[in-house]
């Protein structure tokens, strides 16, 4: 019997699998370092759709800057590579995820505390890499899963770390009152994350010897910088009303 399906069929659930094992992997580690007060499931299942819904809107609005910056720039000069990594893809990226965040967190009861930031950020964060990774693994086969578990889905984490410390941060200031260090705070957090996932797309796009070093360097130091941030987070949170 003519079957020509089946290995694909076969393959299939060890792609997923091996496409989301490494984010789920990184949400258990958030969760667990959550230490004063768990999150609800439902709101932590809703923040990872919303990373979901997250890139594909990445999707649609990074084709329409590819093709505005097509029309400008040669696509073999390195300027090109650096425009589209900060002003079309980190932009479009962090700018979806921070949307999609804010509108499903920013008012829950349960936010409550400055890890929660941290917590909320990461999770649709992952949702997002672990939907972008499924794309890439069936794409380019399962040789991609050890390189992007190592490199892009911890990227996605280290750059929403950064963006949920300000995230809670702004969280704070308004309910202080105070609103305009709640707006800076959220800017502060967007341009944060777009930098450094905009440095971290350049140096990977431009794959010179020197690029590539600088890739490797820039990653090592992010993430010991993000495991400090996260661990301290961890043991020093508070009470966004204390």
């Amino acid at each position: 019997m003519y079957a020509p399906n089946l290995g694909l069929g076969l393959m299939m659930p060890l792609y997923i699998a091996g496409a989301l094992i490494p984010a789920l992997f990184l949400m258990k580690y958030i969760y667990d370092k959550d230490k004063v007060e768990k999150e609800p499931g439902y709101l932590l299942k809703a923040l990872v759709i919303g990373g979901i819904l997250a890139a594909v809107a990445s999707i649609a609005l990074e084709t329409f800057g590819t093709m505005v910056l097509n029309t400008g720039i040669s696509s073999r000069s390195p300027v090109y590579f650096i425009l589209l990594a900060f002003l079309v893809v980190a932009a479009a990226e962090e700018g979806t995820k921070l949307f999609f965040l804010k509108r499903r967190s920013w008012n829950d009861p349960s936010f409550s505390h400055l890890f929660d930031g941290i917590v909320y950020s990461a999770f649709v964060s992952l949702g997002f890499a672990a939907f972008e990774n499924i794309g890439y693994v069936f794409s380019y086969g399962i040789s991609v899963i050890l390189v992007r578990a190592l490199f892009a889905i911890p990227g996605h984490l280290g750059f929403s770390v950064f963006m949920g410390i300000f995230y809670a941060r702004a969280k704070r200031c308004e309910v202080r009152g105070d609103y305009a260090g709640c707006r800076s705070n959220l800017i502060a957090g967007y341009l944060i994350a777009v930098f450094l996932h905009g440095f971290y797309d350049s140096c990977a796009m431009i794959s010179s010897t020197a690029s590539t070093i600088v890739f490797y360097a820039f990653v090592a130091i992010m993430y010991i910088v993000v495991y400090r941030m996260i661990r301290d987070a961890s043991t020093h949170d508070v009470s966004l009303y204390s």
